[in-house]
């Protein structure tokens, strides 16, 4: 029986997704929800690390750019833990249990050691459809996580008909494209 459901998140449209299906399972098994983001310092969307160079002349600039970078980090959490409230509070809208976690570290293993950590029967996960040498450059965290989770995987994949469409996407979505 499934009784947790651990749900990976970030902006993405697969992300939202996963969201939406893992929170319908959860409504029909009545099973709690983990939201979970890695924060990960190679994330494209994380600030970045500034290049320290080490001299009696730039001393005051690494302080400077070590203060701002720190500034970007705190923001880059704070938005998506907002983000991860934000979904606790859509689960908690129709009576789903749900609690967050933002563990650092790359997003495979974050995810899967997260999963260890609360006893998930299941995670959900988006994909992003990276094939050839992009998926070899930037990786695929489903991947990973199919390959490295300690307990069954389900992997929603981009533009696929069976899965919810985004609020602001399905605004601007036709009706066909929303199946009507």
């Amino acid at each position: 029986m499934i009784s947790h459901i651990l749900v990976a998140i970030d902006q993405s449209t697969t992300s939202y997704q996963a969201f939406a299906t893992a929170l319908d399972m959860a409504q029909d098994l009545g099973a709690e929800l983990t939201l979970v983001h890695a924060l990960d310092v190679f994330d494209t969307t994380s600030p970045e690390r500034p290049q320290m160079v080490v001299n009696a002349y730039s001393i005051e600039l690494d302080r400077l750019l070590r203060e701002s970078y720190e500034r970007q980090w705190v923001e880059f959490v704070d938005r998506y833990e907002s983000l991860l409230k934000q979904k606790q509070a859509e689960a908690k809208a129709v009576n789903v249990a749900a609690k967050y976690q933002q563990p650092y570290g790359r997003p495979g293993p974050a995810i899967c050691r997260t999963a260890r950590e609360v006893q998930a029967d299941l995670i959900v996960v988006g994909s992003h459809g990276r094939k050839g040498l992009s998926e070899m450059i930037l990786g695929s965290v489903s991947n990973y996580i199919m390959h490295h989770a300690p307990c069954s995987v389900m992997v929603i994949h981009p533009n696929s008909p069976h899965h919810h469409t985004p609020p602001s996407k399905a605004a601007e979505a036709s009706p066909v494209e929303l199946g009507r």
